[in-house]
């Protein structure tokens, strides 16, 4: 808790979104832990920026009239102003499609959060991005353990430690969670040896502008060795970071580079631990573990990724990510009275959260048709 909550003053959150629907939802959610101002449109957002200083977040929408998103963004990471500058940006997601969400990251986005997302995730969320943002202030004003390293651009392993401990800090006192991967560079050693320093740096070098244009600005990247980093995610699932892991696999996939005529393709081994699956441990513990499981699959051939639950099953983990998105589109049709679209996908809905009507039927015997559900979900 920092110094204004123990004081008695919540922390302010400026909410933009042209909806009054949507705005109307987000503060109810919110407002028992943020002050909350509310714009309809990013031009206003951004004049309530200039004349209020007590601003801590912006919660934005992407299309608004006036003056959209992205254009907000741009402004406030532009801004002359430097309170303004850093203030963390969450945009508040709908439908956008994976290109429109690059490039809210491009301008300088730090999170997602969905217009269907639950109270105590949205909470959590809000409250790491506090958190993440005054330890980074705090180093900077101090001088101490230096952020950047000057070589790769990337977090120090220093500060990636004392990061990690502040928020498995919050993990014991929020109950949210934290995730590690370390992500390896196949056969490094060797393409060292065949290649020489100038094909090896020129490998990690475009492994870490691919890392650090995926993740968020709140997660933390450290390169701790020559052909090994490490992505620190608060508020991330491990099977949220397995889909990112894929993602990656992927895009290093396509990479070929050429040195003397000779094609090198690049393939990585990622490993994956957390709080949520492995305990609240200490970060050298976590990334212990995701190390070890990433030695793990280079054992069983490398360009794998591995949890705690062995190797990821690429589509296993994105029919899961389908899944919790489209719950959270049907949830937010449900808000603006589209039940017709929703009646279209119900079995789809139904199949998404058969294990929630389980569950509650185990412990509070309601009578739920549990049968009768799964049956209908699945056909």
């Amino acid at each position: 808790m920092n110094e204004e909550e123990s004081g008695g003053i919540l922390p302010k959150i400026l909410i933009v979104d042209d909806s009054r629907m949507v705005r109307a939802s987000l503060s109810k959610q919110i407002r028992h832990r943020f002050q909350i101002r509310e714009e309809s449109d990013g031009e206003a957002g951004w004049e309530a920026l200039l004349i209020d200083p007590a601003i801590r977040i912006v919660l934005t929408d992407l299309g608004m009239p006036k003056l959209d998103g992205f254009g907000l963004l741009e402004r406030i990471r532009g801004s002359k102003v430097q309170r303004i500058q850093d203030l963390p940006v969450v945009i508040i997601s709908g439908d956008e499609d994976d290109e429109a969400r690059q490039q809210a990251l491009n301008f300088g986005a730090n999170d997602f959060v969905s217009k269907g997302a639950g109270c105590a995730e949205m909470t959590a969320r809000l409250e790491s991005l506090l958190d993440l943002t005054e330890i980074r202030r705090s180093l900077a004003m101090n001088g101490e353990n230096p952020i950047v390293d000057p070589d790769s651009g990337l977090a120090t392993p220093a500060y990636l430690n004392h990061n990690g401990e502040q928020l498995l800090a919050q993990v014991r006192r929020r109950q949210t969670v934290v995730t590690v991967m370390v992500v390896d560079i196949d056969h490094y050693e060797q393409l060292l040896e065949w290649h020489g320093d100038y094909v090896s740096n020129l490998i990690t070098g475009k492994l870490a502008k691919i890392l650090a244009s995926k993740v968020r600005q709140e997660d933390t990247i450290s390169q701790i060795s020559g052909g090994r980093f490490v992505v620190l995610s608060p508020s991330t699932s491990v099977v949220g970071c397995c889909a990112f892991a894929l993602r990656l696999q992927k895009a290093m996939e396509k990479l070929v580079l050429t040195y003397r005529e000779e094609r090198i393709r690049i393939t990585v081994t990622v490993g994956i631990s957390g709080s949520e699956a492995d305990g609240v441990q200490s970060v050298e513990s976590l990334i212990g573990t995701a190390t070890e499981r990433v030695r793990r699959g280079i054992a069983a051939g490398g360009n794998r990724i591995v949890s705690s639950e062995g190797e990821v099953d690429k589509v296993e983990v994105e029919s899961y990510v389908n899944q919790m998105l489209s719950v959270d589109h049907v949830l937010l049709q449900l808000r603006i009275g589209a039940e017709e679209e929703v009646m279209e996908r119900l079995p789809e809905v139904i199949a998404a959260i058969m294990p929630l009507f389980t569950l509650l039927e185990e412990r509070l015997h309601f009578g739920i048709p549990l049968g009768e559900l799964e049956n209908y979900g699945r056909n």
